[in-house]
């Protein structure tokens, strides 16, 4: 079910944000009655706390919701959205306390609490309801809800039933739902139409590889997308431990995200030429898997050492931007969860992203914070080049040394773009519930390039 805001109704329940400073504020409007229950419950604005004030007849007359300090805010964010699993079903307002960018992400937040995981389980209850603020374009903020709930529908499917075939349908669906034409590569057909490296790592699966190719809009800048498709990650031959594999169903994380911004673009009718492309793979160890020391041939001519076949990402990816470039778009960015490094670097909660162009970065940083969905810029920094240039090939797929490991993988795929470029080394996962964010998939950076595309395009 879409999430979407309540009906307006006159009968919508107040509710009231306070914060630490505007405590006495908010107790002075109340009745003498009011102030003594808020005084009773021990209400003292602390960040999460609520408050249900009752009305004559038994039923809620208004809410309190405890905001805090500033300082205790800033911990972290979408902290409405812990409310609307708090309060009793019903429909809600809020009254008072937020403007601006604030109430932009409160009405974000509460709507995208709406959100649970349920495909093999009993549904989660209902959660109380919010009437849009009249201050916020309601359209936007819930298409960006979906195209996040969309995100994180696909990283939650387990590998068993979100292979290719399901990814390529999830596009299908996609397209038709906005009048996009989509056209799919698959299997040996990769070979005749030279994506040699997206067949190389896909091919020991027993579901085919394949490149999707969505393609929407006539007018416009261009924009293209590149999401990383792999379904599922053994490691290869290069087999990952047990504790690695567990969270390999999220490794299509890159795919699933352009997919979510692609359909907020398109709902939202932006003006630019937007063009998906995804690589997707499986990859499994079968007696015709690559192995370490082969040297693929890439779609670009460069040829590619492989040192490790768990670094299997920028390969698929390789291909895919060499194919964005033939275009001459206006900007490319790839997403994807490509190494653990990136992890290590800035944990589970920064979106990493690595671009040439200063004001594009900055243009990202700003809209980031702007609507709440926090990125982090790294460098391609030039003299690690050498370390991803192996002597026997054009390239190493996974330098030894273990050092700068985002760095280098981020400067491998620059080698096949010249275009204007924008990458995104992403986690795609909540490991600990938070506030509007459940452990489990998650979309990483697509709200901030969302919100920063006018400028980044000058559309």
């Amino acid at each position: 079910m879409p999430l979407a805001f309540a009906e307006p109704t006159d009968h919508a329940i107040p509710v009231h944000i306070v914060t630490t400073d505007g405590l006495d504020a908010a107790l002075a409007a109340l009745t003498d009655q009011g102030r003594t229950w808020a005084e009773v419950q021990g209400f003292t604005a602390e960040l999460g706390q609520v408050l249900t004030l009752p009305d004559d007849a038994g039923g809620i007359a208004q809410v309190l919701v405890g905001y805090g300090t500033a300082a205790k805010r800033a911990r972290g964010r979408f902290h409405i959205g812990a409310v609307a699993r708090k309060l009793p079903i019903g429909t809600y307002k809020i009254a008072s306390g937020l403007a601006g960018a604030d109430l932009d992400e409160a009405a974000l937040a509460w709507l995208l609490a709406g959100y649970s995981y349920d495909r093999y389980k009993r549904p989660s209850p209902a959660i109380a309801r919010l009437v849009a603020p009249d201050e916020v374009d309601a359209g936007r903020i819930a298409t960006i809800a979906n195209g996040e709930a969309l995100t994180r529908e696909l990283i939650n499917t387990p590998a068993s039933d979100m292979g290719p075939d399901e990814l390529e349908e999830a596009s299908r669906t996609l397209a038709a739902g906005h009048d996009a034409q989509i056209n799919v590569i698959r299997g040996d057909d990769l070979i005749m139409s030279n994506f040699p490296m997206i067949h190389t790592v896909g091919r020991a699966s027993t579901r085919a590889p394949r490149l999707i190719d969505l393609r929407w809009g006539t007018a416009g800048p261009m924009l293209t997308l590149v999401g990383k498709g792999v379904c599922f990650d053994t490691g290869g031959l290069n087999i990952k431990p047990g504790s690695s594999m567990g969270l390999m169903k999220k490794d299509m994380g890159g795919a699933a995200t352009v997919l979510g911004l692609a359909h907020m673009i398109m709902a939202l009718e932006m003006p630019l030429r937007l063009r998906v492309l995804i690589p997707a793979v499986e990859n499994a160890i079968d007696g015709n898997a690559f192995r370490p020391q082969d040297i693929l041939t890439s779609r670009k001519g460069l040829t590619v050492e492989i040192n490790n076949t768990d670094a299997e990402g920028r390969l698929v990816l390789a291909d895919a931007l060499t194919l964005s470039d033939e275009d001459n778009p206006d900007l490319v960015i790839s997403m994807a969860t490509l190494t653990g490094a990136a992890r290590v670097a800035v944990g589970p909660d920064l979106s990493p992203f690595f671009t040439d162009n200063d004001a594009h970065a900055a243009a990202l940083a700003r809209a980031a914070s702007r609507v709440a969905d926090p990125v982090w810029r790294l460098p391609f920094h030039e003299p690690y080049e050498n370390m991803i240039e192996p002597g026997i090939a054009d390239l190493d797929n996974a330098p030894s040394g273990g050092m700068a490991g985002c760095i280098t993988a981020a400067l491998f795929l620059r080698r096949f773009v010249e275009s204007p470029y924008m990458h995104f080394d992403i986690y795609g996962w909540q490991p600990i519930a938070a506030p509007a964010r459940p452990k489990g998939g998650v979309g990483m950076g697509a709200r901030a390039v969302l919100e920063a595309l006018p400028e980044l395009l000058g559309l």
